[in-house]
């Protein structure tokens, strides 16, 4: 599925002690999924292949636009109407040979979403709407998968991970409510080009972490980036008893860290 380890070309992460050659081959040995090939998912997914991701399963069901150039990093002129999965494997096979990529170019339905969720390690949402947002933290829960979450709009930023593999993490349901439909798009509102950026770099951080076990993640807390006014706030996030998603974890999932 992938290469065995390159002392050379990983020797900056291996160089590093809460890395080193475990965590490097941990890495290696991994499955992650990206929902959402936008401007979130483009840092997250070139990083990830870059730090050795052993597989990526790359999930978006749209075609490359003129207006994403923007921002979309892995994109440029010529994939313009190609399949962003298509666009985003041809890009990432060029950035690390060998690796290896698993294309899903359509709105995966609920129980896609979980038989996807049961196969990663962990799933990295950079969705744009609440109901692939919704869907996507039901099947990690589920599943008892990790969830890196990430959102911007405008000059604003959030990312979050929800820790679905240990007791009494909160899920995504815990943070907003179904009825919260109302989300803004990029289209209407605008979006600073390298603020997608900025999160989705951060989205592969808390990935390698959750992967290698270094560090503390931003699991319980929703950190918030205000680019405007170069601010960052971290608000504590707590498991809500009532949600009608985590509420019913499978004894599996609660079980998880012994």
């Amino acid at each position: 599925m992938t290469n065995r380890i390159s002392p050379s070309r990983y020797s900056r992460h291996i160089a590093l002690p809460e890395i080193g050659d475990a965590g490097q081959l941990r890495i290696e040995r991994c499955t992650a999924a990206i929902v959402g090939l936008g401007g979130l998912g483009s840092p997250a997914a070139l990083y990830l292949a870059a730090a050795g991701v052993g597989r990526l399963i790359l999930n978006d069901f749209d075609k490359v636009d003129v207006t994403n150039l923007q921002r979309q990093i892995l994109y440029d002129d010529g994939d313009v109407g190609v399949a962003k999965t298509a666009a985003a494997a041809g890009r990432l096979a060029r950035h690390r040979t060998g690796a290896y990529f698993e294309l899903i170019d359509q709105r995966l339905p609920p129980d896609g979403l979980r038989e996807l969720a049961a196969r990663c390690d962990v799933v990295l949402d950079g969705s744009d709407n609440f109901g692939t947002r919704f869907a996507v933290n039901e099947a990690c829960v589920r599943a008892g998968t990790p969830l890196v979450s990430g959102a911007a709009i405008r000059f604003e930023g959030q990312l979050a991970v929800f820790r679905n593999d240990l007791p009494d993490s909160p899920c995504y349901r815990c943070l907003y409510e179904e009825t919260d439909e109302s989300l803004e798009d990029c289209a209407g509102s605008g979006v600073l080009g390298p603020l997608v950026g900025v999160i989705g770099s951060f989205m592969a951080v808390e990935t390698l972490k959750v992967l290698t076990g270094a560090g503390q993640t931003a699991h319980g807390r929703l950190l918030s980036f205000d680019a405007l006014n170069a601010e960052w706030r971290s608000v504590s996030l707590k498991r809500d008893p009532a949600c009608p998603v985590c509420a019913s974890r499978p004894r599996a999932a609660a079980d998880a860290d012994g």
